[in-house]
């Protein structure tokens, strides 16, 4: 419901055509705040109630006369006017800053009997057999933090890592659906600190790709990277060129005591009393002039109607204007929130319920066959393009030879496409009952597509590969890896910059990456003297990355970044794993004979030994570092591994924090592993744990425990 009176609409709506007709001027500081405060009606009208009272032109007319008086006297204008949204000068950075508040994740359900267990626990934990509980969308965007301080916007952050994160309070002015100020007074508040989530709507979405395509600039990938990469933009005016929205859904913090406040054209007057619901603090926000998702929440007793309403939204959830990827259930009532309390990750009284993955059909029109790093040739399937949870799909990886027979795959078919987590495309069948002949069968290529060398399979593997040392893909793609940011982390130099470079002549090999002419580069379209300098300091620096890194940007096949730093911590310079063995290298913590086959061959490879003596020519060090030593710690002699989808923390996060406290990570499950952590759909490594009595498996809540206590 609209917190705006009957009567309020009508007075507005009076004040509206006065001033459109000119009956009103902004001739005193007086009348030019009763401008403003029609301004704010209409942007309430339209940002948060998607109801407009006048035509956009009409709305422009207004704002430039409001324009025109605040520039003829500066000294009326004011924090919280219309016109202050857009911010005077270019963001140079973005200030950390802790939330008052941490904000923590969600324990996420994908079934009914995850919600059923949830509910179980929260019935024990508070003591009672039926609980009330709120359900709301869970916003697919990007996450922020606002405090409003005696009824003014104090700032913005981004979510950051829970407890810190980026000031962007000058960019969230621009969103034109969060009020600049709101009569928190009227409920006893000074300071106020809420979440939301920022998105674009999918109207707005594909009207700006539109204008990209048009402008010959590539389109956005989906809606939640739009918005996500919208609130670090460095021009404010281009943030509010993007038609941001925000929705606000919870409150975190505030302090005050009960005070009149100052009249407000969204709020009722007198002071009222804080709700003791999550569902009254959202008709707070929507009260304050915040769009909060009060036309979309359904309260409701007991977890059965709430497994109900969730099916029937998740069939729904294509109605709504902007996109969402589940819904959100918490208790309602917020002293029984308090009661229950939180974890170090998340909160016991909430739980995020996930949609099934988006799938769609589409038709299989072409397959290509590209050449990576290592020579293996991957089939790329072409479909005609899909939309799929709020991107568009094109190309889908479709592994190899033996997958293609499996999934029984032809050009022509129509496939069941679809993005598993709502992330990564794939093929889930084909639908033959749909064909009617003119189907052609996926011919696997016996010769490299890029430098028509014999492919090669080795016994055992799936893969097909280019064994020519000199293929250009190959090239190409070693670089790529070569500067990425878990190997040598070249920053400012992409993939795309690396193909450009290529395809001029101005590097062949990785030694030619520390040869750069940037002379050369300086006349090129996109360099100026700050990108030059920035690429080129980039590299310079790269040259004293640890040893483990160098070793795992070489691209040696089957060593990862955990395998580079077991074989960086057993030697002192790069070059003596040229005199290593298979049986030396077997000696060494989970290395096998495949992966030491593999390591003894490249370094056995003179092309490899030239490549890198040019590299160490070059200045790239090549000795072991204090980095790539163990270090001492409570969990020194303790082995870890993770396996599975980690929903907590990255896997690199959680393998540093282990490596911090003196625990080392292994490559695969045998005796000598201590801990497997497990996180969703784990496979087989879970089930080979399971039969060595020895390996303790920890849930990702039980592994964050382990290492508060250490």
């Amino acid at each position: 419901m609209s917190f705006v009176l009957p009567h309020e609409i009508a007075h507005y709506t009076q004040l509206t055509s006065q001033w459109m007709q000119g009956e009103k001027s902004c001739n005193t500081s007086t009348s030019t705040e009763e401008l403003r405060q029609v301004l704010r009606f209409h942007e309430h009208r339209y940002y948060v109630l998607n109801d407009p009272l006048i035509a956009d032109v009409e709305y422009d007319m207004l704002y430039k006369k409001l324009q025109a008086a605040e520039a003829a006297h500066p000294d009326w204008v004011t924090a919280t006017s219309p016109t202050q949204r857009v911010g005077s000068s270019l963001n140079q950075g973005f200030e950390t800053v802790s939330h008052l508040v941490p904000m923590l994740s969600l324990e996420n359900s994908y079934n009914a009997e995850d919600l059923l267990d949830w509910d179980r626990k929260a019935r024990e934990s508070s003591g009672l057999s039926t609980l009330e509980y709120c359900i709301e969308p869970k916003f697919d965007g990007a996450s922020i933090s606002v405090i409003f301080e005696h009824d003014q916007l104090s700032r913005s952050a981004t979510r950051g890592d829970g407890v810190q994160g980026d000031d962007i309070t000058v960019n969230s002015r621009q969103i034109r659906n969060m009020p600049l100020t709101a009569a928190f007074s009227n409920f006893g508040i000074d300071t106020i600190e809420f979440r939301g989530e920022v998105l674009m709507s999918k109207k707005n979405f594909a009207a700006y790709n539109k204008k990209l395509a048009e402008e010959g600039i590539p389109p956005l990938a989906n809606p939640r990277n739009a918005a996500a990469g919208s609130l670090r933009m460095k021009d404010p005016a281009e943030v509010g060129k993007r038609n941001l929205e925000a929705f606000f859904y919870h409150v975190s913090y505030t302090t005050g005591k009960a005070a009149a406040g100052a009249p407000n054209l969204f709020a009722p007057a007198g002071t009222q009393a804080l709700p003791t619901t999550h569902q009254g603090m959202l008709q707070m926000l929507w009260q304050c002039g915040f769009r909060s998702p009060v036309q979309e929440v359904k309260v409701v007793q007991g977890i059965e109607a709430v497994i109900e309403h969730c099916a029937w939204f998740e069939a729904h959830r294509d109605d709504l204007p902007y996109e969402i990827d589940g819904l959100v259930i918490k208790i309602n009532d917020l002293a029984l929130q308090e009661k229950m309390g939180m974890t170090t990750h998340h909160p016991r009284w909430a739980i995020a319920y996930k949609f099934k993955a988006r799938q769609a059909t589409s038709t299989l029109q072409a397959v290509e066959f590209q050449v990576g790093r290592t020579g293996a040739v991957t089939p790329v399937a072409k479909i005609a393009p899909v939309h799929i949870g709020g991107v568009t799909v094109s190309s889908i990886s479709i592994h190899n030879e033996d997958y293609i027979r499996e999934k029984q795959l032809m050009i022509g078919d129509r496939v069941l496409v679809e993005r598993a987590g709502d992330v990564i495309p794939q093929i889930v069948r084909s639908q033959p009952e749909f064909r009617n002949g003119s189907e052609q069968a996926i011919r696997f290529p016996t010769e490299c597509p890029v430098c028509n060398s014999s492919l090669f399979k080795e016994e055992g593997e799936a893969v097909w590969r280019c064994v020519n040392a000199e293929c250009p893909a190959q090239s190409v793609e070693r670089i790529i890896h070569f500067v990425s940011k878990d190997a040598m982390d070249i920053k400012s130099f992409g993939e795309q910059q690396v193909r450009r470079f290529y395809e001029l002549g101005l590097m062949q090999d990785i030694p030619g990456l520390y040869q750069l002419d940037f002379g050369s580069i300086a006349s090129l379209d996109g360099f100026g003297k700050k990108s030059i300098t920035n690429l080129e300091s980039s590299i310079e620096q790269s040259k004293q990355q640890p040893l483990h890194r160098l070793i795992y940007a070489l691209g040696i096949r089957h060593v990862g970044e955990t395998m580079a730093k077991t074989l960086a911590r057993s030697v002192k310079h790069l070059m003596e794993l040229q005199h290593k063995s298979v049986d030396d290298l077997m000696q060494l913590e989970d290395i096998g004979p495949k992966v030491a086959g593999s390591i003894v061959q490249f370094f056995g490879n003179a092309q490899n030994i030239h490549m890198l003596q040019q590299l160490e020519a070059l200045g790239i060090s090549m000795q072991a570092s204090e980095i790539s030593q163990p270090v001492a710690g409570n969990l020194s002699g303790k082995t870890f591994l993770f396996t599975g989808t980690l929903s907590k923390f990255k896997r690199s996060e959680a393998e540093t924090m282990v490596e911090a406290k003196g625990g080392q990570i292994l490559g695969g499950v045998s005796s000598k592993l201590n801990y497997l952590v497990v996180g969703e759909d784990a496979g087989s490594k879970l089930e080979k744990a399971k039969k060595i009595p020895s390996i303790s498996i920890l849930s990702e809540d039980e592994f964050l425990a382990m290492m508060e206590a250490e």
